[in-house]
């Protein structure tokens, strides 16, 4: 009786992936891609099942549910910490971290004050007085999980999207591929990341799929299309490519379409 409960358990898991669950439209294909690549990373990321609400950091349940179309199954801590640029951060950071790519991780404070995870990991750690910033040693060498995730805390505690709009590349909405990141830097300001994009190979039009945590700190969910829901929860990427882009909690134009430096793979 274990074992077949154990084989249900597994059987129930299968399938549960942004790339498996979540189809293209009729007459779309994803494009293939290294399985190595920051597209596959957010291609696999597992989903939590099918009518699962997006909930807070603090347990209780996101306001308005109707925004996601399915919620990532991936731990946010029980602090008001990761909200929207953090978010995108969060995707970026874990997956250079999975790939050894630990000289790559690195983000800029609010006041521009760079936070590299290897320094960090080498044993080093930030003290932060008013806007003077600093490092100072701590302890040895450590590259684990938990003090990986540490790292990650301190950098959502003061970056945001004002100083993750400046050190992503702005990119022509045009080339839009998975990992771009639609944000406007501010207080408040928004961002939004493109997890998939999928095309029709006789007309070679694109769609593609949107994330995001937002305030306060909640469970990344990928976003329903507002405007179109016989295309929901893809977003045609249109030929025009001024003008605006509307998603179910903020307002970003196509030109706030911006890239990380190391590419996406």
């Amino acid at each position: 009786m274990i074992n077949v409960l154990c084989l249900v358990s597994l059987t129930t898991l299968l399938g549960q992936t942004v790339e498996n669950r979540i189809a293209p439209p009729v007459n779309y294909i994803r494009e293939t891609c290294d399985e190595h690549s920051f597209t596959s990373y957010l291609r696999q990321l597992p989903l939590l099942p099918k009518g699962s609400k997006v909930v807070l950091y603090n347990g209780q349940e996101k306001r308005n549910q109707a925004a996601a179309y399915a919620v990532i199954d991936m731990e946010i801590g029980n602090r008001d910490l990761q909200q929207c640029a953090d978010a995108i951060m969060r995707l970026r950071a874990e997956y250079l971290w999975a790939q050894k790519r630990y000289g790559e991780i690195k983000f800029n404070f609010t006041n521009g004050f760079p936070a590299e995870y290897k320094k960090w990991a080498e044993g080093n750690r930030i003290k932060v007085n008013g806007n003077n910033v600093q490092w100072y040693t701590a302890g040895g060498k450590d590259y684990s999980y938990k003090t990986f995730r540490k790292y990650l805390d301190i950098v959502f505690m003061y970056a945001g999207t004002a100083s993750l709009s400046k050190e992503l590349v702005a990119v022509p909405y045009a080339s839009l591929s998975p990992g771009d990141v639609f944000i406007q830097g501010g207080s408040p300001g928004h961002a939004v990341i493109v997890m998939d994009v999928a095309v029709n190979p006789q007309t070679r039009k694109k769609v593609y799929l949107l994330a995001q945590s937002y305030m306060p700190a909640q469970q990344i969910h990928l976003l329903v299309n507002p405007q179109n829901r016989s295309l929901s929860p893809w977003y045609e990427l249109s030929s025009e490519t001024t003008g605006k882009l509307y998603t179910p909690e903020w307002v970003f134009n196509k030109s706030d379409l911006k890239r990380f430096i190391s590419g996406n793979e």
